[in-house]
C-alpha cells in the first residue's frame, strides 16, 4: 500500500497513456501519483467517435463534474464530446456518445479490479484508487488522453 498524499496536495493536470495503461496526476509539473493497469472500453484502440463504439476518447478534455452516486464506485466525468467530436459524428449522421467517466468498480462487485477492458469507453480504477483521485482532482482539471 502506498503512503497517502497529504490533504493539501491537489492535482492540476491528469495524463492518461492508453498504451502504457497509466493515469498520472500532476501538481504543476510534478507527478504526484501514477495508477497502473487501468481498464478502458471494450475496444481500447483508437479515439471514441460514436455512441456504442466501446472506445475511450483521446485528446484534451476536462473533469467537469463528479457523481458520488453512480453505478460505479465514485465517478469523475470527462468533458467528452467536445465541439470537434460532435462535428465529426454529426457530419456522418451519427451520435458522438457521452457520459465518459473515470470511475471505480461496479457497485456491489466483490472483485478488487475486473480484469481486462470492460467499460463502455470509461477509464476504470480500483475503488481505493478512485477514492484517492476523487480527493486529489478538482472539477475543471485538464485531462490529456494519449493513444
Amino acid at each position: 500500500m502506498r503512503a497517502p498524499l497529504p490533504q493539501e496536495v491537489h492535482a492540476t493536470y491528469l495524463l492518461v497513456d492508453k498504451s502504457d495503461r497509466t493515469l498520472t496526476a500532476f501538481s504543476g509539473d510534478t507527478p504526484i501519483r501514477t495508477y497502473t493497469g487501468i481498464a478502458f472500453g471494450d475496444a481500447p484502440q483508437g479515439h471514441k467517435q460514436f455512441e456504442g463504439d466501446e472506445r475511450t476518447p483521446e485528446g484534451r478534455y476536462t473533469i467537469d463534474t463528479r457523481n458520488p452516486e453512480s453505478a460505479f464506485h465514485l465517478s469523475l466525468r470527462i468533458s467528452y464530446p467536445n465541439s470537434a467530436d460532435i462535428a465529426f459524428a454529426q457530419g456522418l449522421g451519427r451520435d458522438p456518445g457521452g457520459d465518459i467517466f473515470i470511475h471505480g468498480q461496479p457497485n456491489g462487485s466483490s472483485m478488487a479490479r475486473i480484469p481486462g477492458d470492460w467499460t463502455d469507453g470509461c477509464i476504470a480504477l480500483s475503488n481505493a484508487e478512485i477514492e484517492e483521485l476523487w480527493r486529489l482532482v478538482p472539477d475543471g482539471t485538464i485531462i490529456d488522453i494519449q493513444p
